[in-house]
């Protein structure tokens, strides 16, 4: 798919570090027609509003930079937030966007989702090998259950979607 000034790109997540950069380099690109909600505008987390707003907007190229985020304190204190509202927002985001007929989307996850003790430098091969580190274990966990989600919707319904996984040099 070729982006255009006239493409419909939701980006989940824009005013985050990760998706603030993509809606900034899609913005430079040309891209004119950026649909882009706040948490207030848009819970991601609730499966009817989410399908409203894919029905009613039907993007074109959905990017899922949006999550619950927060340091080491914030993942040990609420750990049950963590894997329940990422699990919830990728559902409802991943599904909708299937539903809608979107036709190119982009999962961004995170380089936690390797485990802790990986050889450098990390390759794909080994994602599941070994333990997550404890300290952001439920985000990590979310995470890989997002991508295996694309994987799985990829395979059964020839869904475009690809995962990302950003990091740190």
């Amino acid at each position: 798919m070729t982006l255009d000034d006239k493409t419909r790109i939701f980006v989940a997540g824009h005013r985050g570090l990760v998706g603030s950069a993509i809606t900034r380099a899609l913005r430079r690109q040309g891209c004119q027609n950026l649909i882009l909600r706040t948490h207030q505008e848009l819970d991601l987390t609730d499966q009817s509003e989410v399908r409203m707003f894919f029905q009613e907007y039907r993007p074109q190229v959905t990017v899922l930079a949006a999550a619950r985020v927060g340091g080491i304190y914030a993942n040990s204190a609420r750990p049950a937030a963590f894997i329940r509202d990422n699990l919830l927002i990728q559902d409802n985001v991943i599904d909708a966007a299937h539903r809608s007929g979107v036709e190119k989307f982009v999962f961004l996850g995170s380089s936690c989702i390797y485990p802790k003790m990986a050889p450098q430098p990390i390759k794909e091969e080994y994602l599941l090998t070994g333990p997550l580190e404890t300290s952001n274990e439920w985000y990590a966990v979310a995470k890989i259950a997002g991508l295996k989600m694309c994987q799985a919707y990829r395979r059964e319904f020839g869904f475009n979607a690809i995962s990302l996984m950003p990091t740190n040099f």
